[in-house]
């Protein structure tokens, strides 16, 4: 059990998945896209139609560790609007927005859905990762599931690495995941092309 940072199929998406019944009870993905479509029509924006997908591999991550250093480590260099972006939402999209869009519509965990761009999204999180000295090159780039999760998790990676990768990021490894995760679930929707949200 836990809270999982997942990637959404087309068919999920546009509520034709399996336990289409629950999502639409708690609003779910097949009332997201609707009201995603309707705002950016509004904004004078195409509607959002996702991506085929990885071919038979998804984004899945679970997002177990305490966000508390994260979260002031975030304080200290970005602004609130930038927080909001990097890790406020609910659903992200691979689509380029100026700010989230706040859609109407419930979740599991929220009363309303907060849509953010993966670009930008990304680009907080690239910055962070800088700034944390993060080897993004010895770390999974989640071609499997829990990839990240397990790698930091399990201990033994992630010392052999902070022995010959030392720095800031290796003092805060709960903070560090977080910094991953983000840039690693943008990446991921912009590469295939489909949404990543909680579940």
């Amino acid at each position: 059990m836990g809270v999982y940072l997942v990637s959404i199929e087309a068919r999920e998406w546009f509520g034709e998945g399996e336990g289409e019944e629950e999502d639409e009870g708690a609003g779910g993905h097949g009332a997201v896209a609707p009201a995603l479509d309707d705002e950016l029509r509004r904004r004078g924006l195409p509607p959002y139609e996702p991506g085929p997908g990885a071919g038979g591999s998804w984004f899945e991550e679970k997002v177990s560790p305490s966000m508390k250093g994260f979260d002031a480590f975030c304080r200290d260099r970005l602004t609130e609007a930038e927080r909001e972006t990097l890790y406020g939402w609910t659903v992200l999209v691979p689509l380029s927005l100026e700010e989230p869009i706040r859609l109407p519509v419930g979740s599991a965990y929220a009363d309303e859905t907060v849509v953010a761009g993966a670009p930008q999204v990304l680009a907080l999180a690239e910055r962070l990762a800088g700034i944390l000295g993060l080897p993004l090159d010895a770390i999974p780039a989640t071609g499997a599931n829990l990839e990240l999760s397990l790698w930091f998790m399990a201990g033994d990676q992630v010392a052999r690495t902070a022995a010959a990768r030392p720095g800031a990021w290796a003092e805060d490894l709960d903070t560090a995941f977080y910094v991953a995760v983000y840039l690693r679930a943008a990446r991921y929707a912009l590469r295939h092309g489909c949404p990543v949200t909680y579940s």
